[in-house]
């Protein structure tokens, strides 16, 4: 079973590639839209909104890496903030051009309604319908690509795991080897003292030896020789 904390860490990061997905789409549409000003004033408060959403659940990230007890994962996780960081710089600079070409969109067109008069009107609608059907085209790619980016932060997270798993492998192996070393060692010095032991007790049935045989010689020497 997961930890809360990872847990956490999950459903930060799904919420971000959400969040970023949505500022994409929403970047896209500022691209595509051809006026009125309040329409491009209304996309880009849902701009503001996106970003404000994203830049938060990227700072939850940030704390939650920080909070790691490990820091192979610390460095990961903040690896990942880091260039969830860069993503939004980049989608800030793609919606500050896309504002520009817009409002130069929008005065052109101005300038041409007055200049043509209802034959651009009808161009203009046209044009909306054909920008609406791009929109939604490509509101459903980024979707496709959501599910896939969701995918791989979940694969990441399954790598993560079996490393951590890998780790504790190894650690409870290296107890294993400690704990055969010092029972090899135990062996060693019996076997010395066994070595000792037995090089004494070999010496000692010599002396015997040698003394049975004394006492034999002298029995003898006795028994034969008693004049001397």
């Amino acid at each position: 079973m997961a930890a809360p904390q990872d847990v956490h860490v999950r459903i930060c990061n799904q919420e971000i590639v959400k969040f970023d997905l949505e500022v994409k789409a929403l970047i896209q549409d500022i691209r595509d839209c051809s006026g009125p000003l309040s329409a491009l004033t209304e996309l880009n408060t849902k701009v503001k909104e996106k970003f404000q959403q994203l830049r938060h659940r990227i700072q939850e990230l940030e704390q939650s890496a920080k909070e790691q007890d490990k820091e192979s994962e610390k460095q990961l996780l903040l690896q990942e903030v880091e260039n969830h960081k860069k993503q939004m710089l980049s989608n800030q600079t793609s919606w500050r051009k896309a504002n520009l070409t817009c409002k130069i969109a929008i005065d052109n067109l101005e300038k041409a309604e007055l200049l043509q008069g209802g034959d651009l009107l009808r161009q203009r609608k046209t044009t909306k319908e054909s920008l609406a059907q791009t929109s939604s085209a490509i509101t459903e790619s980024l979707m496709g690509i959501s599910k896939m980016m969701s995918q791989q932060v979940q694969q990441s997270e399954e790598t993560m795991h079996t490393l951590v798993n890998s780790s504790r492998t190894i650690l409870d192996a290296n107890e294993e080897f400690k704990s055969m070393s010092g029972t090899i060692q135990l062996g060693r010095k019996l076997i010395t003292k066994y070595n000792r032991r037995e090089l004494t007790d070999k010496l000692l049935i010599f002396l015997a030896l040698a003394l049975f045989l004394a006492t034999v010689l002298y029995i003898v020497k006795k028994r034969l020789f008693p004049f001397l």
